[in-house]
């Protein structure tokens, strides 16, 4: 039978998973918001033309 307690006590977290965390956290990403906001800033800027 499995014991868990000692199953969890090995278990350590995949180094890979920590990478892809911090290079996910760390990337500016382009969202939705962010292109929209950026469309109401040059429509402003152009009707000031």
């Amino acid at each position: 039978m499995i014991n868990f307690e000692e199953e969890l006590k090995k278990f350590h977290p995949s180094l890979e998973v920590e990478d892809v965390e911090d290079a996910v956290y760390n990337q500016d990403l382009t969202d939705l918001a962010d292109v929209l906001v950026s469309l109401v800033k040059e429509s402003k800027e152009e009707e000031k033309e």
